[in-house]
């Protein structure tokens, strides 16, 4: 079931909902807030984690108070296009820890970055000594943010996941 589209039904987009705020929330609170008693909550939740839809539980923390306050996005493009170059590319970003996420994309450039240092010079270094030396890569552009309008992990949940709209149709259930 990991990876395919399923059908959700109200209950089971409430607890994804509300898990998604509140991830260590016992089960029997869970239950009340989504009308359901202890037993068969656990049994749902469990089921979506089996199926591959909860896929963990994570704490948020503060890049600030950890040492990584400065967000940069990097466009990187590849000297050369085919899949062993692309896979070699990845392959060495997935071993970069301060690189958060690492997406192939169409366009101009071939891959965007996400990554959190502590400063300046921690970037100069990123850049210069990691991402600029990885395989292949022919041209990068960076982007400082310098402020975080929004940030969120939290995936809009409608009636019916899996539509391209969220499943925001005006209609049906708008909470948890």
């Amino acid at each position: 079931m990991a990876g395919q589209r399923r059908n959700f039904d109200k209950i089971d987009r409430k607890i994804l909902r509300v898990l998604q705020e509140e991830g260590r929330i016992s089960f029997t609170d869970l239950g009340e807030r989504v009308g359901l008693s202890t037993t068969p909550c656990t049994e749902r939740v469990r089921r979506l984690e089996r199926d591959g839809v909860i896929t963990g539980y994570h704490a948020r923390l503060d890049p600030q108070l950890v040492g990584a306050g400065l967000l940069v996005f990097v466009e990187i493009s590849l000297a050369y296009k085919s899949g062993d170059i692309f896979e070699e590319f990845r392959t060495a970003a997935l071993r970069l820890p301060n690189v958060l996420e690492c997406h192939l994309v169409s366009g101009a450039f071939d891959y965007l970055i996400k990554a959190r240092i502590s400063g300046m010079a921690s970037y100069r270094k990123l850049l210069g000594s990691t991402l600029l030396t990885l395989p292949n890569v022919r041209d990068s552009k960076s982007y400082i943010v310098m402020e975080e309008a929004k940030e969120t992990l939290t995936l809009p949940i409608g009636d019916r996941i899996g539509r391209a709209d969220g499943g925001r149709d005006g209609k049906g259930d708008s909470g948890p």
